[in-house]
């Protein structure tokens, strides 16, 4: 693929009652934004499990996306606190795992906010476009090679075994 023509690859989960309803407002306005996101549309932002975020990442994603109501404005009463508990630590396991925080963003976008949906999304394409291909399967690849190396060193020199031990 031609570095130039790369477009970084969003995943977004998106509330049903609020901003899944302002990704549609945004369409219905025919509001441009980027063409790069796929939406999957959850009840409530705190049904999103950070396993679905590392899962995203790690089959291609460049970047996710989390979209929740408001603060107060729950359908569920409490379902985005919690995705914003999770989230704090979902950041510190990224920063461990060495990926950049900006890969992954909540934003709390009411079903009115059409605007701001097209806002994130195109801010967030940028600054992805900036930052340049996640590429976690090709990463995999690469460790899986390091480690089949390591491997056969080790086979080929017992004493390095004999002097781990």
């Amino acid at each position: 693929m031609n570095p130039s023509s790369w477009q970084p690859r969003i995943v977004a989960f998106f509330c049903n009652w609020c901003t899944y309803t302002a990704a549609d407002l945004a369409g219905v306005s025919r509001l441009k934004y980027a063409a790069n996101v796929r939406v999957i549309r959850l009840m409530c932002s705190g049904r999103v499990d950070p396993q679905f975020i590392l899962q995203a990442l790690a089959s291609g994603a460049d970047g996710v996306l989390i979209g929740g109501c408001h603060p107060g404005d729950c359908h569920y009463v409490e379902g985005n606190f919690k995705m914003l508990r999770r989230f704090e630590l979902l950041k510190r396991l990224l920063k461990d795992l060495g990926i950049e925080p900006e890969r992954v963003r909540l934003e709390w976008i009411s079903a009115a906010e059409g605007e701001k949906v097209k806002r994130v999304v195109n801010e967030m394409t940028e600054a992805l476009t900036k930052l340049g291909p996640l590429g976690l399967p090709q990463r995999f690849s690469d460790w899986d090679k390091e480690v089949a190396e390591l491997e056969a060193e080790i086979r080929t020199e017992p004493s390095a075994v004999e002097t781990v031990a």
